[in-house]
């Protein structure tokens, strides 16, 4: 146990320093994990969440060959022609549809849509995309926290405590756009005026012409098309009984084939570092599962008071703790019996420590550039960039939003729930 800590502690340090690639430190750390015992390579392998890889593969495929449309150039000149100049407005928009989009589709296929677009934007208008990039992430896991199906660790809670869509929207929907509007509030007052957002732009100079845009009609149709499918399969899969990863490869599939697109050259867009990154973390925190580390921290949040409102503060606070440094998926999978537990225990018959788990666990997300899969995924994207998220320039933004998020959602149980 002591070992496995360790090994998640000293990839966080190296990772901060940035000295390696955070790719190369965290696939170092569980190859040597499985080298030396930590874990089997039969538990590694059963560590790795395929879910998440097989979704982020199928939809980068989709996105890559999406991408040679021209369909992103248009949206983005769109969003710059209804902002008429006004670059914080552009900003608004943008982390607004992120927000909107991540409570009906994964955090991750959102971004991956729309961090290009941002991307484009940036340069088009002659500013740092720095501000983009952390506005979306932040969106995304606030955004994520909405609903039922925004973030995988709400389906496991409505799951296990019988909580419907309609229950995730009266309950969780209020506090996840308070939590958002009040961080644009604090982001324009703070950190706009820096990044060159509260000034204008010239929109004649620019030339915005979004219907020249479009390179391939007939290729932008199928994808279109193969697209629709992939949402649809997104908000029904839980009926088909389908993860969300095969209904992202099967799409994925099915353009290669109706489009006869080269599956080399799909497949050379991926973003393997990324892929690579998210497989080695698993199978750190696959570790922490197996010597009882998670259910430790989950098993002890029961002996410290027998208050219902006290206790669903301190799960939240823990779980965003807990959630900004690892996978949210496996402390929520720990948390569920405990929570199940504790509410037969005490006779309580409120969903109040099950809304908390799931605020501190979504929101928690936004705490560091490892604590969501959208995350990575970002911070890979802002690779390709002039302005490339890192560990330390993450956490200036990360940290106040998850504080603002908390401290909002703390004050929301208390009142509310």
């Amino acid at each position: 146990m002591t070992l496995t800590v360790s090994f998640i502690l000293i990839a966080y340090v190296l990772i901060a320093l940035e000295r390696w690639h955070r790719t190369t430190v965290v696939f170092f750390f569980a190859s040597l994990a499985v080298v030396i015992g930590l874990v089997t390579p039969h538990e590694a392998w059963e560590a790795i969440d395929y879910n998440t890889l097989g979704l982020l593969l199928g939809m980068m495929i989709i996105v890559n060959i999406m991408k040679q449309t021209g369909i992103f150039r248009y949206m983005a000149l769109q969003s710059v022609k209804l902002s008429r100049g006004n670059t914080f407005k552009l900003f608004f928009m943008i982390t607004a549809i992120t927000w909107l989009a991540s409570a009906f589709l994964d955090n991750v296929t959102t971004v991956m849509l729309i961090t290009p677009i941002s991307l484009f934007i940036a340069e088009m208008i002659g500013i740092s995309p720095y501000p983009f990039f952390m506005g979306e992430i932040i969106a995304s896991n606030m955004g994520g926290t909405a609903t039922l199906i925004g973030d995988p660790p709400n389906i496991m809670i409505g799951s296990a405590a019988g909580l419907s869509f309609f229950d995730f929207i009266t309950h969780l929907t209020p506090v996840a756009i308070a939590v958002y509007i009040t961080f644009v509030f604090y982001f324009r007052l703070s950190e706009a005026k820096k990044f060159g957002l509260m000034g204008r732009f010239n929109l004649e100079r620019l030339s915005i012409r979004p219907e020249k845009a479009i390179k391939d009609v007939k290729l932008l149709k199928k994808t279109l098309f193969v697209f629709a499918l992939v949402l649809i399969g997104f908000m029904f899969h839980h009926i088909a009984h389908l993860l969300p990863s095969v209904v992202a490869l099967m799409g994925a599939a099915l353009l290669l084939l109706i489009t006869k697109h080269n599956p080399e050259e799909a497949l050379k867009e991926v973003e393997w570092a990324t892929l690579v990154f998210l497989t080695g973390f698993f199978i750190l925190v696959g570790g922490l599962e197996k010597y009882g580390v998670i259910e430790h921290i989950a098993r002890q949040l029961v002996t410290i008071t027998g208050n219902v409102e006290l206790l669903a503060i301190v799960i939240l606070i823990t779980s965003a703790i807990v959630s900004s440094i690892l996978d949210n998926i496996p402390f929520v999978a720990a948390m569920i019996p405990v929570i199940a537990s504790i509410n037969s225990t005490l006779g309580v018959h409120t969903n109040t420590l099950w809304w908390a788990l799931a605020l501190g666990s979504c929101l928690g997300g936004n705490g560091t550039i490892v604590g969501a899969s959208a995350n990575i995924v970002v911070a890979g994207i802002s690779e390709h960039s002039n302005s490339p998220l890192t560990f330390k320039n993450y956490l200036r933004y990360g940290i106040p939003a998850t504080i603002i998020s908390i401290t909002i959602s703390a004050i929301y149980i208390l009142l509310f729930l």
